[in-house]
């Protein structure tokens, strides 16, 4: 399982960003997709996941809801994170990762706990100024 993300960049608070993962079409169909991010002296946390194999479900968490979203494009086999009115403290390096999705699988944010992702592409820097 291979992943790439691109898309970082520096941009001003309010401004946005469109982060894309990029993966084998096998890759999307079978796992799902998680976007998560690290700040300077902080712990990785998740952002926001996709179940393209099952029930489609997105997941996104709290701190950012409302302002970004996830989404796969099948054209360019990617999954997106489309990130809206940033803040300062969305400066983080974010990555992309993939995850095994149990057949028990039921539909809910636990698939996006970070323990589950076994494979990770490269980080891409966002950096938000104020």
């Amino acid at each position: 399982v291979q992943l790439q993300a691109s898309g970082g960049g520096l941009v001003q608070a309010g401004g946005s960003l469109r982060l894309s993962c990029a993966a084998s079409r096998w890759t999307l169909d079978y796992y799902a997709i998680g976007w998560f991010r690290q700040a300077p002296g902080k712990e990785r946390e998740w952002v926001s996941c996709f179940v393209s194999s099952r029930d489609r479900s997105t997941y996104t968490a709290d701190s950012v809801k409302g302002r970004f979203s996830i989404s796969r494009d099948n054209a360019k086999s990617t999954v997106d994170l489309q990130m809206n009115n940033l803040k300062p403290e969305d400066t983080a390096v974010y990555y992309c990762a993939a995850a095994d999705v149990p057949r028990t699988y039921q539909s809910g944010s636990h698939i996006c706990l970070l323990h589950r992702y076994d494979y990770w592409g490269r980080g891409t820097l966002v950096t938000v100024s104020s």
